[in-house]
């Protein structure tokens, strides 16, 4: 099953958010042909803690803005989950970025394009 237009809308406000908080190397990797209680996994990576929740809180901004709360909000000093069912973000530190490789665990699915101007810096 593909994603959803409503979930994909919501990766891209989701991506946005952390595009204006200067979160970098930001991707949305589409699970819909792998799992079956995800459809999206949106990474981004912070360089701090305090960056770390700044770019989780404008998340939550944005998407609240239209209606949407995580189901489920999980979080530490190096990496925090918002879990919006369809659509889960993972905002990490480089250094668990690099330890947990998300993206390359996942790299047989295919990427959704963003549209962003600020994606990897």
């Amino acid at each position: 099953m593909a994603v959803g237009s409503e979930t994909i809308e919501l990766t891209k406000i989701a991506a946005a958010a952390l595009a204006e908080k200067l979160g970098s190397e930001i991707v949305a990797i589409d699970l819909s042909e792998q799992l079956v209680l995800n459809q999206v996994f949106l990474i981004a990576t912070g360089n701090n803690e305090p960056q770390l929740q700044a770019l989780a809180d404008e998340v939550e901004k944005k998407l609240a803005a239209i209606g949407q709360k995580p189901a489920r909000k999980e979080g530490s000093n190096s990496w925090i989950l918002l879990d919006y069912t369809d659509l889960v973000v993972h905002i990490q530190s480089s250094e668990l970025r690099n330890y947990y490789m998300l993206d390359r665990l996942w790299n047989d699915c295919p990427t959704i394009e963003l549209e962003l101007e600020q994606v990897n810096r």
